[in-house]
């Protein structure tokens, strides 16, 4: 299907109605339709025409934020407009049923409900908010990584701190022989106390993608529940959240999805929603009602809105081609670095456990020298990260990335391994 028939179709056409309503039209222009046919080297190639790209460097620092295709961009600045022309009027009326819509599109595309799913700003708020909001007693224990996120593993310590739970971590290997000893290590360190794992199902700084249904069928038999963090997977790989078998999840819309900044999901099974403390009161809710859990104040709804231009234009680039293209890039640079001198590759050789990101060091330089390096000798931009067993720089390419840009990349670490 054509760009512009997803617009009509999905996007637009679910709030044409009430924005014309108000005298707003939905702008349907600046969406191209020469996209070649089939996913070859000439289809990504017209992908990147939809970005704008600064000149100053290659930017292989995609997984903290991805920068916005500009068929996106148009549709976001278009919202923008549009609810700062309604004003009030807009927000007083049709703000909640188009937030409403929006989170039952996303539902969909992870094969859930909007009863089980809200829109919030980043993984961050979304785990946090169950990290904060769960019926802690003293004594309680909780597992997570070395490897996690900071921003959560310092929620839990502040939980320790407030409730007296008992916080244990782990170490992720970079290489695991099999999902039977990631299972195994997060299976060590439960016992009658245990209330969570806090797992990734893709690890931040390497890549790696955990065996998450396998943990949580785990955890499971002990009564102990599952927090995802899923801050790299929308978008980037297909997600199934009742699949997974997980109990909250976790993810941000403005990384992989490429969204504007300041959009996240957090989906809770059903059977949890009433337990967990919202962060922010509420109007009274019916039970079972996870809207208890989103009440946002005032805040930018033309973010909202744009999720669903967001996904307009995954659905017409096709997730699954998608994810394959990124696979393809990562080891595009990866297979090619892997096993020359002096390059650690941090991220799990089989195919199937890493996606886009992965992480390449040298064993003589700091991460942080050789993120310099590379920006200031070969125009290449990425992140330094040199913690929990990891060494070396996350590479995340994405879609407009090309493979000239990445045999710069691999040429570079060679040279760099090479000096002593």
């Amino acid at each position: 299907m054509k760009k512009r028939d997803f617009i009509k179709h999905l996007g637009y056409a679910a709030f044409a109605a009430p924005m014309m309503a108000s005298g707003m039209a939905p702008r349907t222009e600046g969406y191209p339709e020469d996209y070649p046919q089939g996913r070859g080297e000439a289809y990504w190639a017209r992908i990147r025409k939809d970005y704008t790209l600064k000149p100053d460097y290659i930017n292989l620092e995609n997984g903290y934020y991805n920068i916005i295709p500009n068929p996106t961009m148009e549709a976001f600045i278009t919202h923008v407009r549009a609810v700062n022309y309604e004003g009030s009027h807009y927000m007083r009326t049709v703000q909640w049923e188009n937030k409403k819509r929006i989170t039952g599109r996303l539902a969909e595309m992870l094969n859930t409900t909007d009863k089980n799913l809200v829109i919030t700003r980043n993984t961050t708020e979304s785990l946090d908010l169950i990290i904060g909001g769960y019926p802690w007693k003293e004594g309680d224990e909780a597992v997570f990584a070395l490897q996690d996120y900071g921003a959560m593993r310092e929620h839990f310590k502040l939980i320790s701190k407030r409730y007296g739970v008992v916080c244990r971590e782990v170490s992720v290997p970079n290489h695991p022989e099999s999902d039977e000893e990631l299972v195994a290590l997060y299976e060590t360190q439960i016992n009658p106390k245990t209330r969570m794992l806090m797992i990734c199902h893709m690890v931040n700084i390497t890549g790696q993608i955990l065996p998450v249904k396998k943990i949580c069928d785990m955890a499971h038999r002990y009564g102990v529940e599952v927090l995802v963090d899923g801050a790299h997977c929308i978008g980037h790989i297909p997600v199934d959240l009742p699949a997974l078998g997980c109990d909250y999840y976790g993810s941000s819309l403005h990384k992989w999805l490429s969204t504007p900044l300041g959009a996240g999901l957090l989906y809770v099974r059903s059977e949890h929603i009433d337990k967990i403390w919202p962060l922010l009161a509420e109007h009274h809710r019916e039970p079972g009602d996870i809207g208890r859990l989103n009440h946002t104040g005032t805040h930018p709804v033309h973010t909202d809105l744009a999720i669903a231009d967001a996904m307009d234009y995954l659905e017409q680039m096709g997730l699954e081609e998608k994810s394959q293209r990124l696979r393809f890039l990562q080891r595009y640079w990866s297979d090619r670095l892997r096993g020359v001198e002096n390059v650690v590759i941090s991220t799990p050789e089989a195919e199937a456990r890493s996606c886009g990101i992965a992480n390449a060091g040298i064993s003589h330089m700091k991460p942080a020298k050789l993120a310099e390096q590379l920006l200031t000798e070969f125009g290449i931009f990425t992140v330094a990260i040199d913690y929990a067993n990891v060494h070396g720089c996350r590479i995340t390419p994405n879609v407009y990335t090309t493979t000239a840009e990445l045999d710069r990349f691999v040429d570079a670490m060679t040279v760099l391994a090479g000096r002593t």
